[in-house]
């Protein structure tokens, strides 16, 4: 069952969609970051996929309640949004999490195409975060601080992918490595936003299954 969540990031108001995992447990958890259409159905819809696989999930939204639905539209929105705006509303997710009572106190973040650059910035700009699982992303390079890491990286990228050429995340995974950090590196056979399983002329359902396998494998190592 997913739900409201409403918190704050310096002083403005923030909703996002939390779905919680069955039983009473405490469990670790993972904050979502939206495509460029911003918090749809599909995000929610992988909220309480997380859910039920036993953490609780919370999926942001970066767009104040407005949601894209063609392409133009979604570039407007995000060529509007401000990363450090994002990473801040990153960081204030986590510390809401934190003090649910089912929390564990462990977060990570993972997101999608524009929630997956967040992802990565976030990992280099907010404290405390226990992994970060990118999907398709990159931040511009002024976000991106190795020594500012101090989550576990886990990302996954289509080999097909025609807006991110491989080479992209190949140098971002060699930077952090040369930086001491963790980025373990994943390509499929897929082109861009494979996950999205709404859009069948995008989505690739082996590459998001064995995507969604290493994924919740990486979290449960990292958040429980």
């Amino acid at each position: 069952m997913i739900q409201a969540l409403r918190f704050t990031a310096d002083d403005r108001p923030v909703l996002g969609a939390l779905a919680l995992p069955p039983g009473d447990a405490p469990a670790g958890a993972v904050i979502l970051v939206h495509e460029w259409y911003g918090l749809n159905d599909d995000m929610r819809r992988l909220a309480g996929r997380f859910a039920a696989e036993g953490f609780i999930a919370l999926a942001v939204d970066l767009y104040d309640g407005r949601v894209a639905t063609d392409a133009p539209e979604a570039m407007q929105l995000s060529s509007a949004l401000k990363t450090p705006d994002a990473v801040r509303i990153i960081a204030a997710a986590a510390e809401a999490l934190r003090a649910l009572p089912r929390s564990n106190g462990r977060v990570a973040v993972t997101g999608f195409c524009l929630g997956g650059a967040m992802a990565i910035a976030a990992a280099c700009g907010v404290p405390g975060l226990a992994a970060a699982v990118p999907f398709y992303g990159i931040p511009r390079a002024e976000y991106v601080d190795w020594s500012r890491c101090e989550a576990p990286i886990l990302g996954h990228y289509g080999a097909k992918d025609p807006i991110i050429a491989a080479e992209r995340p190949q140098a971002l995974s060699h930077a952090a490595r040369a930086a001491g950090r963790s980025f373990e590196l994943h390509f499929y056979d897929a082109g861009h936003a494979f996950m999205r399983e709404a859009d069948d002329a995008v989505y690739d359902a082996p590459s998001a299954s064995q995507a969604w396998e290493r994924t919740v494998a990486f979290l449960r190592e990292r958040v429980g």
